[in-house]
């Protein structure tokens, strides 16, 4: 409605009556057509094979996708924490025995079955954050669930979903070996996207490149987040908190009077760049026009997120193009 709005201010001494009313239907008549033609569109079906990451990095892709007037229909295969061996052993466990409460994990339901609840287009798959950095645990279990899948939905297009290093304040950091983790965010980021690309290229799949936009914003000079060295969490009182300006994560909050610090899990911002940054790779479409965001996330901001999103997956659909 807001192009008929914009008719009403319209202000023309000269125009008719009839005229602003003709005027007006027609418009009303081609927004209707533009909104249908989008509305005949068949929905994008999305399933997610993840944990609470891609949870928070889908967050507002439904907002997103219904501003831009294109159909989404997601399906889920989530469980915290849950790693590319976990999910493979649930799906195995469910074909050695159909009773087998462990191969129906996701609310009494196997990964098959829930697979088999329609033709998906795209599924994604992702390690579990903690594991992302070591190559190593991603095989044999990355392939097996890509085989598995494709031999249920042979048509759907199967992609991995980057996930992000964690803040820089963080007190742990990802798997870089089976007995050494990251020192830091920075080499974190770089494990993992390692890792991410180098199971992609042997898959021949596409990735969601979250890490990268993560990483984008967390070493950017202007809108990084940065430690408040002046916050005692030793001495600090109920409600206050530090400062925690543009970051991607968590970070500290309040738990009745108990101080909590969350390094790893997506804040509001967090959430809504990854969002972002599906938008713009499941429709190839610049999120730029699009006006919704959170209230929490101030408009430059939000300018900056879109753009980063946008530009992140460009390059990572560039460089790294496995079919």
């Amino acid at each position: 409605m807001k192009v008929v709005k914009h008719v009403f201010c319209f202000r023309a001494p000269a125009l008719t009556t009839s005229f602003l009313f003709l005027l007006l239907l027609l418009t009303h008549v081609g927004y209707c057509q533009s909104a249908s033609v989008k509305d005949s569109q068949a929905p994008l079906r999305l399933f997610i094979i993840g944990n609470s990451f891609s949870q928070n990095a889908s967050k507002y892709l439904p907002q997103l996708t219904q501003e831009a007037g294109h159909q989404l229909i997601i399906g889920r295969a989530e469980l915290g924490g849950c790693s590319l061996q976990r999910h493979w052993e649930h799906a195995l466990a469910a074909e050695q025995n159909p009773e087998d409460s462990k191969g129906k994990p996701y609310g009494g339901k196997s990964l098959k079955m829930l697979l088999s609840e329609g033709v998906w287009d795209v599924i994604t798959l992702q390690q579990a954050s903690i594991l992302s950095g070591n190559i190593d645990t991603y095989q044999p279990y990355a392939r097996q669930l890509y085989e598995y899948v494709k031999q249920l939905q042979p048509q759907a297009k199967v992609v991995l979903h980057q996930t992000w290093a964690y803040r820089i304040d963080s007190k742990d950091f990802s798997q870089i070996s089976s007995k050494k983790s990251a020192q830091s965010a920075k080499q974190m980021w770089k494990e993992s996207r390692k890792a991410y690309h180098t199971v992609a290229k042997e898959l021949k799949i596409g990735l969601i490149p979250n890490g990268d936009a993560f990483w984008a914003i967390n070493s950017s000079p202007v809108w990084a987040y940065r430690m408040d060295t002046s916050f005692d969490v030793n001495q600090t009182i109920s409600p206050a908190l530090p400062k925690q300006d543009h970051s991607l994560h968590v970070g500290y909050f309040w738990n009745q009077d108990q101080l909590g610090f969350d390094s790893h899990h997506a804040s509001t911002a967090g959430c809504y760049l990854g969002s972002l940054v599906w938008y713009s790779f499941l429709f190839d479409e610049s999120p730029a026009k699009l006006t919704f965001h959170p209230v929490e996330i101030d408009k430059p901001f939000a300018e900056e997120l879109k753009k980063t999103a946008w530009e992140t997956v460009q390059k990572e659909k560039k460089q790294f193009t496995y079919k």
